[in-house]
């Protein structure tokens, strides 16, 4: 098998990417700490936000900069557990990770707040991000997309704002914003996992490669274009590159069904360890507040004997 090192240091490690990560994390603390005092109604960061501001770019980095970003071009499965990490990890930790008075100053601007609390109602957040994952990942719609740079940029960063939408009833913590609450919250995300489920299943369940970028030498050669440099590629046409096979013992149809299995799998960790958190914080509540949701109880009792 070739190595992975013959496409090069800017192929593998995405110089240019990894810079624009860094100056987001240099404007994250000048806005945070250093010029925070600029703006009207502003509060301290804290330890929390910060660290999980920094997991989510750690988290982008890794899935979309890293040596794992072209090993994504290469086997599906890589890419599934990609796209799995990208929106259920990095997402969310982008939301919690950002202080409450910066998404004010956001929604302040009012067509991005129309925007958000259309696409952050709960049907419909489940319903555009579901449709989304399964139109990106369509044969047609991704051997496309991984042959034009623009489609590609395009459909993940629609896709990313997508998952940003999913996540933000459940996480946010804005006065007015669409959010769920105790057991709601659970029922969403298992409503969630079982949206994307038919996608995952057809790309386990058949029997044949159904990605040309990930089983034609000419397509995959192409596709490979939107992570190599072109002179790169053009230096390594003389070795005999034709296809992913010189890369992985793996068939191509075993490929594509792990990375079908991997997105479910990853998927189902993800949401379980959050619906346990959901849980444990619900049960917290309801045991801390069991005096006065008995009161209101009785209250409400009290109200339909008198009407009835």
């Amino acid at each position: 098998m070739m190595p992975l090192s013959i496409f090069g240091f800017r192929a593998l490690w995405s110089p240019y990417f990894l810079l624009s990560i860094v100056l987001l994390c240099v404007l994250y603390f000048l806005f945070t700490m250093k010029w925070r005092h600029r703006f009207v109604g502003s509060e301290p960061v804290t330890r929390k936000q910060i660290s999980y501001f920094i997991a989510s770019m750690i988290v982008l980095y890794i899935v979309k900069g890293s040596p794992v970003d072209l090993l994504g071009h290469i086997l599906f499965s890589v890419h599934m557990a990609q796209m799995a990490i990208l929106l259920l990890m990095s997402a969310p930790f982008l939301i919690i990770g950002i202080p409450n008075w910066m998404w004010r100053k956001v929604l302040d601007i009012s067509i991005l707040n129309w925007i958000i609390r259309l696409f952050t109602k709960p049907v419909i957040s489940l319903l555009v991000f579901a449709l989304m994952f399964s139109m990106y990942h369509h044969p047609f719609v991704l051997d496309q997309v991984k042959l034009n740079i623009v489609l590609h940029a395009f459909f993940t960063i629609t896709l990313f704002i997508s998952a940003l939408f999913l996540w933000w009833p459940i996480v946010n913590t804005l006065e007015g914003q669409p959010r769920l609450h105790g057991l709601k919250k659970i029922g969403y995300v298992i409503l969630s996992a079982i949206l994307i489920t038919p996608a995952c299943s057809l790309i386990i369940f058949v029997d044949v490669p159904v990605y040309e970028t990930y089983s034609s030498g000419e397509a995959w050669l192409k596709a490979m274009a939107l992570c190599v440099p072109a002179s790169t590629l053009s230096g390594l046409s003389g070795l005999g590159i034709s296809g992913p096979e010189l890369f992985t013992n793996m068939p191509t149809l075993y490929d594509q069904q792990l990375g079908g299995i991997l997105m479910k799998v990853i998927q189902e960790v993800i949401y379980v360890v959050v619906i346990g958190k959901i849980f444990i914080a619900w049960y917290r509540h309801e045991r801390e507040n069991a005096d006065e949701i008995t009161k209101r109880d009785l209250l409400e009792r009290q109200k339909l004997t008198m009407h009835g």
